[in-house]
């Protein structure tokens, strides 16, 4: 894949993970991004995902349609268009679209690249099994 500055959602990365569509518009196999990822992601109604972590990666999770219930750690907001959230490495976070439209959001991530595992899964651990009722 050639490497551009400008990237449309046609020549972006596109993921089906777990029932949303992820695009990777930034990342160091599309554009020449050392310290940035960028992906926007469709959740379907009633998808998202589940309780994870990135030990390397700080991320933003900003809503451009629709509304998601957010979670950070332990604490869970509604967030809608215009909104945000903010983790730290290794703090454990979780998105759903409890709402009957898709929702999309744009997921920021800082380092462009990482030498561990992108994600770390929780979502089958205490507290994470049970937090969500």
């Amino acid at each position: 894949m050639k490497k551009s500055a400008f990237v449309t959602e046609a020549e972006a990365m596109k993921e089906d993970f777990k029932g949303r569509t992820n695009y990777w518009m930034v990342r160091p196999e599309i554009t020449h991004a050392k310290d940035l990822q960028v992906c926007r992601a469709v959740l379907p109604a009633g998808e998202g995902h589940d309780f994870h972590h990135h030990p390397e990666l700080e991320e933003v999770i900003y809503v451009l349609e629709g509304e998601i219930e957010q979670w950070v750690g332990e604490e869970s907001q509604i967030l809608k268009v215009g909104e945000a959230a903010h983790m730290l490495p290794g703090v454990v976070h979780a998105t759903f679209n409890v709402s009957g439209q898709d929702a999309v959001i744009l997921a920021i991530l800082s380092p462009g690249s990482q030498t561990g595992p992108f994600m770390v899964d929780v979502s089958q651990e205490p507290p994470w099994v049970s937090l969500r009722k």
